[in-house]
């Protein structure tokens, strides 16, 4: 697959993940007293949680649902005539739009639109959202800058890459593979940070993992123990990614989601990057400091989450 396909970019940034969990209190309790996010705003079975080094007004939107599912990703465009202009793309290619571009009800209003991705997963895209005010993350305290990125499963990860790639602008940073699977996660990046998305070879539609950014190194291994000694299930880690640079210790969630915190994601030279192919079966590939327990099939398990029954169905808020 060629740059030929990419289509120009709109997109600038993530922005947040929408959860919908059959238990709301639980979900809040975890985002909020252990991973370390702010309640800011509430409404009638949704809560708004932030994270206190990002301007965005939240990060994770948690709503109370029968069933668990994605709700959303949502990323950030430059201008509503941004916005605009990437809806008109999708109509052409005939992509369902859930909602047109328009005013958004959400705490910071801006101007978006929400659609269906190859998978049926929402998505959503938004500019003019009002900044929140936020502060600098201080040495030692162990809470989130900001979310770093999000990582989907699908059953077909290079259909999934070709959707972000000829659509929504997204270019490949580096892809992991090995010699009897083939192709196993691609990441793709909105902006010169390594990835904001990335799509991993799954059983399924669901989500794969949502990955918080700490402070630095200190901070990432004080927040990666405060989980630990509250009970929560490690899933893997701590270490050290070699695509992307970044540390790495993933959790399970109240509702068995996993999420990771993660720090010192590498920023690229966009002109002169080259996208890498790493083998797995290389241990240096999975944790270059050899500190991580070793990425197994049942490790590889935890992440392939439940199936997701919200594909093509439009979460109702």
């Amino acid at each position: 697959m060629t740059n030929d396909t990419t289509a120009p970019r709109l997109l600038t940034h993530l922005r947040h993940l929408d959860l919908a969990v059959p238990g709301l209190d639980d979900a809040v309790e975890f985002f909020e007293k252990t991973w370390g996010l702010t309640r800011v705003a509430d409404d009638t079975g949704l809560v708004f949680l932030a994270a206190e080094g990002s301007p965005e007004q939240y990060v994770v939107r948690l709503r109370e649902a029968q069933d668990k599912r994605l709700d959303l990703v949502a990323f950030g465009a430059e201008t509503p005539g941004d916005v605009d202009a990437l809806a008109e793309r999708l109509a052409v290619e005939d992509i369902s739009l859930i909602t047109e571009p328009g005013e958004l009800a959400t705490p910071g209003g801006g101007y978006g639109f929400r659609f269906f991705d190859v998978d049926g997963r929402t998505i959503e895209v938004s500019a003019d959202v009002a900044h929140r005010d936020h502060r600098k993350i201080e040495e030692r305290e162990a809470i989130p800058v900001r979310l770093s990125h999000v990582v989907v499963n699908s059953a077909d990860p290079a259909g999934t890459r070709a959707f972000y790639e000829r659509n929504l602008g997204f270019k490949l940073s580096d892809t992991l593979a090995n010699a009897h699977m083939g192709d196993l996660m691609y990441f793709m990046r909105c902006n010169n940070r390594h990835h904001s998305f990335a799509i991993a070879r799954g059983p399924h539609t669901s989500l794969h993992h949502a990955s918080f950014e700490l402070r630095g190194i200190e901070e990432w291994m004080r927040g990666t123990g405060k989980v630990m000694r509250a009970g929560y299930k490690k899933v893997w880690g701590p270490g050290r990614h070699m695509a992307g640079d970044n540390t790495f210790a993933y959790f399970h969630d109240a509702h068995g989601n996993t999420v990771e915190y993660t720090t010192a994601l590498c920023e690229i030279d966009e002109d002169t990057w080259h996208p890498g192919v790493h083998d797995t079966e290389d241990p240096l590939v999975q944790d270059q400091w050899g500190t991580s327990d070793p990425m197994t099939e049942m490790v590889a398990k935890e992440s392939f989450n439940d199936v997701d029954k919200g594909c093509f169905v439009a979460p109702p808020v």
